[in-house]
């Protein structure tokens, strides 16, 4: 009888500078034979597949080296999992060494978008390869890479233009708030809000838009990171600082705007130059720098106006809902203040200084490699 060919499963990968991440999607997978080569994986397992109960195999012939000492499998109830670790730092223009690719290779899109850079670097381009992610998605989806060349000039409009609308609403903030200043000097800050207050409004409405780019495909990135940074900062000025007048005239908040607006002063012109793939060494050095002052100093502001915010919110009851009511629900904004202080302002601030650490180093310092195998 002559023996049934084997099949190939679908395999989903996704990189990052550093490792190949590979999904191969088989259930109940039994007895699963690997051979882990530098630049050669080979699979072969029985399981259940998009042909049923079978034999399934692979050979990958990888564009370049691999660890294969530190390289990893898991085999899961849904798939199997390989994380193979680059021999060199680098990121990869394709996956195989044969420019052609097969038909059971597919871009694991989730995991390539959630192993990016979080909320701020979402929308940077790729320094060695731009445009790679656009041209390998359009490739996967079936239709020509070079499809809807104006839409894709119209969407680099747009995202230059936001980033430029960004950028100078942010440096009316600091002229304005600055110019006050060296003309009233404190007497000033009382009157920051009153003066500004409208501008900052329209900027931060607007950044609600950098949640919808991830989602319809303008950036790359997961819409989380972005969310989160976009409510943090539509909590305290729309929740804390417009719906308390007294809140308004602290000293806080004149220092609160300008640490805002020196971080967007430098985050925007990045941005904007990284929309058509240009780079500015300063700027750069700037957007990786100024952070190491301004984020610490934004989290102290944000933290002061929150626990400033407390009493004012136990006084009026605002945001509250008291017991008894016909939805038999109580909610009480002031714990909700002291909870997020408590329990997720620090590790948020961790996170975030860790992540731009890390950013920095990747931007500004060597790129470690790691050794080739002999």
């Amino acid at each position: 009888m002559e023996e049934e060919p084997t099949l190939s499963p679908f395999v989903y990968w996704a990189q990052t500078d550093a490792t190949i991440t590979l999904r191969i999607e088989l259930r109940n997978v039994q007895s699963p034979q690997v051979e882990l080569e530098e630049q050669q994986l080979s699979f072969l397992a029985v399981g259940h597949g998009a042909q049923g109960e079978k034999k399934y195999a692979f050979t990958l012939s990888l564009l370049r080296p691999i660890d294969t000492e530190t390289s990893r499998f898991r085999v899961l109830e849904r798939n199997v999992e390989f994380s193979l670790n680059k021999a060199h730092v680098e990121f990869w223009p394709r996956l195989l060494e044969d420019t052609r690719k097969p038909a059971w290779l597919k871009i694991d899109f989730d995991k390539w978008t959630h192993e990016e850079d979080l909320s701020d670097e979402t929308r940077d381009i790729n320094d060695d390869f731009p445009g790679l992610y656009e041209k390998m998605q359009a490739e996967e989806l079936g239709y020509p890479s070079k499809r809807g060349v104006s839409g894709e000039n119209l969407k680099k409009v747009y995202l230059f233009l936001y980033n430029l609308w960004q950028f100078v609403g942010f440096f009316y903030l600091t002229v304005v708030t600055c110019t006050r200043y060296l003309k009233e000097g404190q007497d000033s800050m009382a009157g920051t809000y009153a003066a500004v207050g409208w501008m900052m409004r329209l900027c931060l409405l607007t950044q609600l838009l950098e949640v919808l780019h991830p989602i319809v495909g303008y950036t790359r990135g997961s819409v989380l990171p972005a969310l989160v940074q976009v409510f943090g900062r539509s909590v305290i000025f729309f929740c804390l600082i417009e719906s308390e007048e007294r809140m308004q005239t602290k000293p806080a908040i004149f220092y609160l705007f300008l640490v805002w607006s020196f971080i967007e002063l430098v985050r925007y012109p990045y941005y904007m130059l990284r929309v058509y793939e240009a780079d500015n060494g300063f700027i750069t050095w700037l957007r990786y720098t100024l952070w190491i002052p301004l984020y610490p100093l934004g989290f102290i502001l944000e933290g002061a106006v929150i626990i400033r915010s407390i009493p004012y919110f136990e006084e009026t009851g605002k945001f509250s809902v008291s017991l008894p009511n016909s939805i038999n629900f109580g909610f009480y904004f002031p714990n909700i203040l002291r909870s997020y202080i408590l329990l997720f302002f620090f590790p948020a601030m961790y996170k975030m200084m860790n992540h731009m650490y890390q950013q920095r180093k990747q931007k500004l310092g060597p790129h470690t490699k790691t050794k080739k195998l002999q």
